[in-house]
């Protein structure tokens, strides 16, 4: 089982008919994604290895049943395509755009509140079931199927992570990239609940960094709420005191933020934090005895 994603997921890629959008649609089919449809206003009746494009989601989700959506758009267009598709009762979107507007995204994120619908992004890699399906751009064989779910902020580390965990036999149910911008659709205890509930999830791994509250909250959620064992990695642990960093959400504010103060508070909720990446094995491999 996995959540969110799996080979029968009929996905819809909206900006299929540009360069990255083209290259992302043939590599996710080859990984055998479930790939119904794609969207390009003003270029729909054409053709992308083989899968129709039409002008609106609406269009996509009456004529071929979509029900989840990869977004390669330019950023000035993720709030309206966001809309429509929501509007359109599409169930799942991942946005791998990159530098969507801040106001932009509190907009979509206000919007889908109280919707049925689960947003990934802005700038994520994606969401990935291994052995199944992916939307976005994470490589597949870096990934392996098993029982192990992972929630990065990271997309190159969730990279490295994963084929660690696999090289050691550890594979995934589902790791899902939740973006690193300053307002991300999702946060990470949404997340932890759906692999909470997952009956072939036996332990989840949070790959985390410095910068926004994430972790801070999630730590909350698992010493309340979560029955799971979950690990932890949090990059950015050398990082001088008020230096600014590159990633859009690494942004420490106050006493919050920190690596030292995630890592505080995860270890009061239970959870082992990992010094290095390699680590997380060995963290993972003595949960699960």
């Amino acid at each position: 089982m996995s959540i969110l994603l799996n080979r029968e997921t009929r996905v819809l890629v909206q900006g299929i008919t540009g360069r990255v959008g083209q290259a992302q649609t043939k590599w996710m089919l080859e990984y055998g994604t479930n790939i119904v449809a794609g969207v390009t206003p003003g270029k729909g009746g054409e053709e992308v290895a083989g899968v129709p494009v039409y002008n609106s989601a609406a269009q996509a989700v009456a004529e071929r049943g979509a029900e989840a959506s990869v977004f390669f758009v330019p950023p000035a267009a993720v709030k309206d395509a966001s809309r429509e598709t929501i509007d359109a009762g599409v169930r799942l979107i991942v946005v791998v755009t990159e530098h969507v507007p801040v106001h932009d995204a509190m907009e979509i994120k206000a919007y889908a509140s109280g919707r049925d619908v689960q947003l990934l992004g802005p700038t994520s890699p994606g969401i990935i079931t291994p052995g199944e399906a992916k939307m976005g751009i994470m490589p597949g064989n870096m990934f392996q199927p098993g029982r192990i779910g992972a929630i990065s902020r990271s997309g190159t580390l969730a990279y490295e992570i994963c084929v660690d965990l696999a090289a050691a036999g550890l594979g995934q149910s589902t790791a899902v990239g939740m973006g690193a911008d300053p307002v991300p659709f999702t946060n990470l205890s949404e997340l932890l609940r759906l692999f909470d509930a997952d009956p072939d999830t036996d332990l989840v791994v949070i790959i985390g960094e410095v910068g926004g509250r994430q972790e801070e909250h999630a730590a909350r959620f698992i010493a309340s709420q979560m029955t799971k064992p979950v690990v932890a990695y949090i990059a950015g642990y050398s990082v001088p005191e008020g230096k600014r960093m590159g990633h859009a959400g690494a942004i420490v504010q106050g006493n919050m933020g920190t690596t030292k103060s995630k890592i505080s508070a995860f270890q009061e909720a239970g959870v082992e934090v990992a010094e290095y990446p390699l680590d997380v094995v060995k963290l993972v491999q003595n949960k699960l005895g």
